[in-house]
């Protein structure tokens, strides 16, 4: 039964496989999932790693990033989809929803849930989306602590923290490179800057931290989008498209959604689908159906 029901690399080798990502030159890329099975689709499309975001763990539930959701939800959803990759997964878990005791809580849920690492940020508690307006930001200090009580809570060494600032659209972008410093200096494994403007923004902050990166290439927001391999020439590790697997769903849900209520029918949509063999094919229906006939009996058919 190896790779069915859940991966068969342990959770350490992955752990592994994004650390060493992160030195090897190659920047690692790690699109969002926003349920397991896009998980699955991202590994077999041949990206390095996949991305937990807590905007769109929100947004599944249907309420706005805005500090709403909770540590077990965020866990639960972290856990189903590291269970179904053999890639190594990275979580946004926010403020680590409390004070700094919340956050070593938070590094030891998302450990036991078997992801390879997470960010956490110095907003103030409760946080806000990081491309929307009126934010704020805690004392270097108290992040610090935030971090220390994160780094210290963490029993497998090669769990990836990473450290988010978004001091970059407060207090500007030489104070947002003064924390990042300060933030490596508390053992976060890399820094990840909110919010950067543009290319000239992000070379400079790789020129003045010497730590490995992660770039944020969200859709509509305060960042120029640039592309991986610019971003691997400036000197990132890695990056994150975190809501663009959503964004593409649920606009094309919208359309046939429209479609459907006006025509009555989704006939003319049918060329828009996944097709039942391919949703079969990512589901693994053959691998299932060969472990154990006498239970998965069923015939698989060509039919729409």
């Amino acid at each position: 039964m190896t790779g069915l029901i859940t991966s068969d690399v342990p959770a350490a080798d992955k752990r592994t496989a994004l650390r060493a990502g992160l030195t090897s030159g190659s920047i690692v890329r790690l699109p969002g999932a926003f349920n397991p099975l896009t998980a699955t689709l991202i590994e077999e499309v041949g990206f390095e790693g996949v991305y937990v975001s807590g905007a769109v763990v929100s947004a599944d539930l249907a309420l706005p990033d805005i500090g709403l959701t909770t540590l077990s939800e965020v866990t639960d959803r972290s856990r189903q989809i590291a269970r179904v990759t053999s890639l190594p997964t990275l979580v946004d878990a926010d403020t680590g929803f409390g004070e700094p005791m919340n956050a070593a809580r938070t590094i030891t849920h998302l450990e036991e849930a078997g992801v390879a690492g997470c960010h956490l940020e110095d907003q103030v508690n409760p946080k806000r989306c990081g491309h929307l307006d009126g934010k704020a930001v805690v004392p270097a200090a108290d992040m610090v602590r935030r971090l220390g009580a994160a780094v210290g809570a963490r029993r497998d060494e090669n769990f990836v923290i990473c450290a988010r600032t978004d001091a970059r659209g407060i207090e500007g972008l030489d104070a947002a490179i003064d924390r990042a410093k300060a933030y490596a200096d508390a053992g976060a494994d890399m820094i990840f800057t909110e919010a950067l403007a543009d290319e000239a923004e992000f070379e400079a902050f790789r020129k003045a931290v010497d730590v490995p990166l992660l770039a944020n290439m969200t859709e509509f927001g305060k960042s120029e989008l640039i592309p991986a391999r610019r971003l691997q020439d400036i000197g990132y590790n890695a990056v994150i498209y975190p809501v663009t697997t959503l964004r593409l769903a649920m606009f094309a849900a919208e359309e046939g959604l429209r479609e459907l209520a006006a025509e009555g029918t989704q006939a003319g949509m049918l060329d828009r689908m996944q097709h039942r063999s391919r949703l079969y094919e990512l589901l693994d229906y053959e691998g299932y159906n060969a472990f154990d006939t006498s239970l998965f009996n069923f015939t698989l058919e060509g039919g729409a």
